[in-house]
């Protein structure tokens, strides 16, 4: 994609112009005489504010205060300025890769502490584990570091070094380690296992260039474990690249068919893209797993795959955000992230939540609804079914989360407000290394909700234990996540939790019956209506 880089400058002075709310174009021979008028009166107007304002303020921060009041008047929470380092945080996540040790890090009791090290990683390798406190890089503390500023110290080129000073539990010196930085992959497939019988699950938490690559590798695999069917958990996937979310889409379409449209006034912005390959899949029945979390390319996949009807979307309605954004680089190595589309499903739907819409998420919601919009406006897919625009994409089988009882509420309303969470991470990494013998899928029994109730009273967490008693379900399962995560990572805690997952449970019994994706959405019908004869559950279309 290429754009006249040397015009981008002289734009965005008079754009930044229309900040001072001056902005008044004439049509025809004196537009651009117009445009470069206010741009003088915007550089009059900052001459005076710099120069004689009775508070003293830096030129060069009067000029990003007046770039920030544009992008926000444009009421777009899409758009926006990136500073060199914003950018290439953005960059490292489409990329999926960057320099260095290869931990998740966290500020927890005052240090920046290890969540986790990531598998195959120079963290892993030099013996780092969940819980280490890092007290030193390069000889320089860290008690007054935000976990921001530790990344920034730890990331580096591949094959550079850092020192650290790490304490343990349990070790009464500080550890020290000498790590020769590598290139860390960010995996966008971090969960891919066989589900009783002939089902395979894949997680699938972003698009950066590797997730079409990624997620072609797992479906393989699990095939070769005897997997007939597949489930495509995107619920924490919000997004990525545009391009990855049609080539995922293309490994389930034949050739030729449409996965999205985009439209904008940009020519460039104005396309049709279409599967160019064959489906890598013939045959095999897929069901997508969605939820609010779910966005953007995560939308796109769901969207083609629903109308192409080639996958059973199930879960809760996905975010709605059906726009492109565009990064143009700038001065300084600065850039502009500007939405400049729209895209369609095959169908012609936009599933765009207004910009001005608030959309708060509650996990502990029994159902999330489309917006008014959304209900209105009716499409069809291939095989005439109906699906609706607006308000994110609408799944076929609308599955209630696990909510919350009143007395769970009561007691996350108590913990909220105290170091919980410090406490539970503490109790983790201590339980794990009281208990080498655990194994994976450990009960949580009533001694260990015993002895966490103690570990919160004595880090500080004062709860009454009438409340705890009633709310044990769901200590129970925090506590089981939390062993598991710092036991042996993400992958484990992922297989854990669905488990107990309402929605992969249907996921699962609606593939193990099915042979193709005919047999799939009659199987799913079927469900639906029993559901509604015994009053359980929302139904998918009302």
């Amino acid at each position: 994609m290429k754009i006249n880089r040397a015009v981008l400058a002289p734009v965005l002075v008079a754009l930044v112009a229309m900040a001072t709310g001056g902005w008044f174009l004439q049509r025809g021979a004196g537009q651009e005489r117009n445009v470069y008028a206010n741009a003088q009166l915007f550089e009059q107007v900052l001459s005076y504010v710099s120069q004689v304002f009775v508070d003293q303020k830096d030129p060069s921060e009067l000029y990003q205060m007046a770039i920030d009041g544009l992008l926000q008047e444009l009421g777009d929470p899409h758009t926006g300025f990136l500073p060199a380092k914003e950018y290439e945080n953005l960059r490292i996540q489409t990329q999926g890769e960057y320099g260095g040790l290869g931990i998740s890090i966290l500020k927890r009791a005052g240090w920046v502490t290890i969540v986790t090290p990531l598998p195959e990683t120079p963290g892993e390798q030099a013996g780092l584990r969940a819980g280490d406190q890092i007290i030193e890089v390069n000889g320089e503390s860290t008690r007054t570091w935000t976990d921001n500023m530790a990344v920034d110290k730890l990331r580096g080129p591949k094959g550079t070094v850092v020192d650290l000073k790490i304490a343990r539990l349990g070790s009464d010196k500080p550890l020290e380690f000498r790590i020769v930085r590598d290139e860390i992959h960010i995996r966008s497939v971090p969960t891919a296992y066989m589900i009783d019988g002939n089902v395979g699950y894949v997680e699938l938490i972003s698009f950066s260039e590797s997730s079409t690559r990624e997620t072609r590798d797992a479906i393989m695999k699990l095939k070769g474990e005897g997997a007939k069917g597949i489930i495509l958990d995107m619920r924490a996937n919000s997004g990525g690249l545009l391009e990855e979310g049609v080539s995922v889409s293309d490994l389930f379409l034949p050739a030729g068919q449409p996965v999205v449209d985009t439209r904008g006034r940009w020519q460039e912005s104005t396309q049709r893209l279409v599967a160019s390959n064959p489906d890598e899949f013939p045959g095999m029945p897929i069901v997508v797993v969605v939820g609010p979390y779910s966005a953007s390319a995560t939308e796109i996949v769901a969207g083609a795959l629903q109308d192409h009807d080639r996958a059973l979307v199930i879960g809760r309605p996905t975010y709605g955000k059906g726009s492109v954004q565009t990064v143009f680089r700038l001065a300084n190595n600065n850039h502009l992230k500007l939405t400049t589309a729209r895209w369609y499903t095959p169908s012609g739907r936009s599933i765009q939540r207004p910009w001005d819409e608030e959309h708060p998420i509650d996990e502990n919601a029994a159902e999330d609804t489309p917006s008014d919009t959304a209900a209105q406006v009716v499409y069809k897919t291939d095989a005439g079914r109906i699906v609706t625009g607006g308000g994110g994409i609408h799944p076929d089988l609308l599955i209630n989360s696990d909510t919350t009882t009143l007395d769970e509420r009561a007691l996350i309303e108590v913990l909220q407000r105290s170091k919980y969470l410090e406490a539970l991470f503490a109790f983790g990494v201590r339980y794990n290394k009281e208990h080498p013998e655990l194994r994976p899928g450990f009960p949580v029994t009533p001694a260990l909700l015993n002895e966490f109730y103690d570990a919160l009273r004595a880090g500080g967490v004062e709860v009454d234990r009438a409340l705890y008693d009633r709310g044990q379900r769901w200590i129970a399962y925090q506590i089981g996540q939390e062993i598991t995560m710092s036991r042996w990572g993400v992958a484990e805690r992922r297989l854990r939790q669905n488990t107990d997952d309402p929605t992969i449970r249907v996921a699962a019994e609606l593939l193990a019956k099915a042979n193709n994706p005919e047999a799939l959405f009659a199987l799913a019908a079927e469900y639906e209506a029993a559901m509604r004869t015994a009053g359980v559950g929302p139904a998918s279309r009302k």
